[in-house]
């Protein structure tokens, strides 16, 4: 079964938003025109309550994207987004829902991120999306969405270890900072934790006109 995950095109992450991302509000209208391509589209989204431990007011002297460590792992501070009900939380107005058949909320614990639409980011909490997929009988898994460089990113790291034939969509993508976070750190980081994978993502990214 070939199924669509569509990641956080929310709207603080479009131009205007708490985190915007540059240009970010230009894949909807892609979206839109392939999910008939797809036998099963589904979606994840950032669903933080108030007090996450990832916003940068929430730290005593720290601001917006300074890095520190929780539980171990380093940390990015970000300004607040995608809080719980509120409308920096909804999914952009222009993005066709219809056709989707499940959500899949993640960062809702206060205490640890979740970059991930399958896990957080010490791998302690699944949103389920796992077993759902499985359950579904899913093979392919074609990925798109907000960050590129890190939401979908992650995403499909997860993926790939989770056991699905993975499929980056480039055009349906936009990153937060291609330059901060460059190709040459996101390969190295791969390289060190599976070879395998990191020749098959960098072999699987797509044009929607090549779905």
């Amino acid at each position: 079964m070939k199924t669509l995950l569509i990641i956080d095109v929310q709207n603080d992450f479009m131009p205007g938003g708490s985190l915007p991302v540059p240009d970010g509000d230009k894949i909807v209208p892609i979206i839109n025109s392939m999910q008939h391509k797809f036998d099963l589209v589904v979606a994840a989204l950032d669903w933080h309550p108030q007090d996450h431990v990832s916003f940068a007011s929430n730290h005593e002297g720290k601001s917006s994207f300074d890095e520190i460590e929780i539980q171990g792992e380093s940390q990015t501070l970000w300004p607040h987004h995608c809080v719980q009900g509120t409308e920096g939380a909804k999914f952009h107005r222009d993005l066709n829902t219809n056709k989707w058949e499940a959500v899949f909320r993640k960062g809702t614990d206060k205490e640890i991120d979740s970059y991930s639409a399958f896990y957080d980011n010490g791998h302690l909490k699944s949103t389920g999306l796992t077993g759902y997929l499985k359950d579904k009988g899913v093979s392919q898994l074609f990925l798109c969405g907000l960050a590129a460089d890190i939401c979908v990113y992650f995403s499909a790291y997860d993926a790939f270890k989770e056991g699905f034939a993975c499929f980056f969509i480039e055009d349906a993508s936009q990153p937060l900072d291609p330059k901060k976070i460059s190709r040459t750190k996101k390969e190295n980081e791969l390289s060190r934790n599976s070879n395998h994978f990191l020749r098959r993502y960098l072999k699987s990214v797509l044009k929607r006109n090549y779905l």
